[in-house]
């Protein structure tokens, strides 16, 4: 949800349009998006690693807690034990439970615990942390922590920004006219499409900042049209008065000299304006020129805005912009000379798929245009869009755009200066099919590739730590061995729910092809898996598995599924589920032999 912001360290856009920029009103941190999902994703595992240790839900109550640590204080506590191998072998397990168990139950404790982890617990935090991770883990995250922190502030130092156009003119290709020759003789020849560079645009800025209330930015153009080139170079200082305003001069070299002010100041809580002037330099003498721009907030999600422009060009426009958690909307209506135009903006955000459907609609003196199109994010840092563009005088033009972190790459196409149905059908095909085969035949197998290696390394990194995890699975479960029994037997007696087959890990889907349990990505977990039963009943809640007693993780960064054959009053059941499901037994629809 996007908030308006009296903030005055937003930057200015370099790329200056005819609509007003709502982004100077809002609020920008750059941290926010910092980690990436996968990192994430293991933030939370690890704040429920302690929750799968005693089996419990997230929800459990004190009496559930303690009633987990009971059962499996009756398993692992030393006094149950009288071989001394078994005794240091249980020592191990139960302080672990126990010090889960400290946790959960503490108040104080678990609000920390959910909040920042098992390293928010400070001394008891850290020997848990010790025990769940090796040196070298830990070292290797506070080196990657570390580089993308570097990183981070060098960026938020200098900020640069960069901007390369390169359009083409292809409408050779979709010549109306090509086949109406008055010489039949050069009918005959056959001659390939000229298509051709027709401009170029480079822009590039970089900040410096000199104070925590001054920064100077450098930024300059090059651009070359028809073989006619031009450039410039701008110089800006900003200074921050307060949180409420700040004023910038900028000077400006190249295609004439020029002398611009500009300033910010929020008026109320729900009004903010944004002004200055330019002098520009020329022979015939000083052209000077005026812009303001007062903007209203609306509600929480709108924001009004109304423009003047006077001197250089004159202009009155005013917009409203709508921005929501899944759409956004813009409608914009100048008046101006040598123009006047009414737009209206669309834009459909589908956060799922990570992609924005836009639709942009323009009338006015000059003509008309319609513009769709689509944008998708490809990686980490990087947006990939396309437009098709179909307007009077202009006709029909494709727009391709790639967004690199704070670099963008813009190449616009021009296939036909009339509308014709050809140039649309293939400017909207053409690049659905290009990126669909690229995705396909490149992108997603080297995707996988690169994964496969990244799984196989960590893998290799993580051998010690499988081997001291599997090592403990295995005391647990032969400390289980008496627990084991006698529940069967209970069960037995009264023809209740009894563990006839669990195996954990890597498995094969395919029920045609027996899994192969002396591999080392699969688990036997038959002993633990009827430990967990009580009363003909057994709860595994929407955890991951490897940490119950008596499992590990034996295919590290793959998934994982966990499959169990048991007999319940005699009939047979089978069940498989993901290694983060929940799963309750016995349940009827699990059963095998259905008449």
């Amino acid at each position: 949800m996007a908030k308006p912001t009296n903030s005055p360290f937003q930057k200015k856009n370099r790329n200056t349009t005819n609509s007003p920029d709502i982004s100077i009103l809002y609020k920008w941190n750059p941290a926010q998006n910092v980690l990436s999902k996968s990192r994430n994703n293991f933030k939370i595992q690890g704040r429920r690693r302690l929750l799968c240790i005693l089996n419990i839900s997230r929800e459990a109550s004190k009496e559930e807690i303690n009633n987990a640590y009971r059962r499996l204080s009756r398993v692992y506590h030393p006094d149950k034990h009288l071989d001394a191998e078994l005794k240091n072998k249980a020592e191990i397990l139960f302080n672990k439970t126990k010090k889960a168990y400290e946790v959960l139950s503490d108040p104080h404790r678990r609000a920390i615990y959910d909040s920042l982890g098992v390293k928010g617990l400070e001394t008891e935090g850290w020997e848990i942390v010790q025990r769940l991770k090796t040196p070298a883990e830990i070292r290797a995250e506070y080196e990657q922590l570390a580089e993308e922190r570097a990183e981070r502030l060098k960026q938020q130092r200098t900020n640069p920004t960069g901007n390369v156009t390169i359009a083409v003119n292809a409408t050779d290709l979709f010549n109306p006219y090509g086949d109406l020759s008055l010489d039949e003789e050069y009918q005959e020849d056959f001659s390939l499409p000229n298509i051709e560079v027709s401009s170029m645009q480079f822009s590039q800025s970089i900040d410096f900042p000199l104070t925590q209330k001054d920064t100077c930015t450098l930024s300059g153009q090059l651009q070359t049209q028809n073989g006619i080139g031009g450039g410039g170079i701008n110089c800006s200082w900003r200074h921050i008065f307060s949180h409420r305003s700040w004023a910038e001069v900028e000077m400006t070299a190249g295609n004439g000299p020029a002398l611009s002010f500009r300033g910010f100041r929020t008026l109320t809580k729900r009004f903010f304006l944004n002004g200055g002037t330019v002098l520009q330099f020329t022979p015939e003498g000083i052209r000077p020129g005026i812009m303001s721009t007062l903007a209203m907030q609306i509600d929480k999600h709108s924001v009004g805005y109304l423009t003047y422009h006077g001197g250089i060009r004159s202009l009155v426009s005013t917009s409203i912009v709508r921005d929501t958690e899944f759409n956004y909307f813009n409608l914009a209506i100048q008046l101006g000379v040598p123009h006047s135009h009414i737009t209206f903006n669309y834009t459909r955000k589908m956060m799922n798929q990570e992609l924005k459907l836009k639709l942009l609609i323009k009338v006015g003196t000059f003509g008309g245009m319609v513009e769709y199109g689509a944008e998708k994010k490809v990686s980490k840092h990087s947006n990939l869009s396309f437009a098709v563009v179909v307007g009077l005088p202009t006709g029909v033009k494709l727009k391709i755009r790639l967004t690199r972190a704070s670099q963008v790459y813009n190449f616009p196409i021009h296939l036909c200066e009339e509308i014709m149905p050809s140039p649309v059908f293939y400017a909207t095909i053409v690049p659905i099919v290009v990126y669909t085969v690229v995705k396909k035949g490149l992108v997603e197998p080297f995707l996988k590739e690169q994964k496969a290696r990244k799984v196989e390394k960590q893998k290799q990194t993580n051998l010690n730590k499988l081997l001291e995890r599997k090592k403990e699975a295995q005391s647990a479960q032969e400390l289980m061995m008496a627990t084991y029994s006698r529940i069967k037997g209970e069960e037995e007696n009264k023809n209740g729910l009894i563990i006839l087959k669990a195996i954990y890990g890597k498995l094969i889907t395919d029920r045609n092809v027996p899994a192969d349990e002396s591999s080392h990505e699969v688990l036997d977990v038959t002993i633990p898996v009827q430990c967990l039963v009580k009363d003909s009943k057994m709860v595994l809640h929407e955890n991951t598995k490897s940490q119950l007693p008596g499992f590990f993780d034996p295919a590290i960064g793959e998934d994982k599924l966990l499959h169990i054959v048991y007999s319940y009053r005699q009939q047979p059941h089978e069940v498989t589920i993901q290694d983060d499901d929940s799963l309750r037994l016995p349940k009827t629809s699990h059963r095998t032999n259905v008449t």
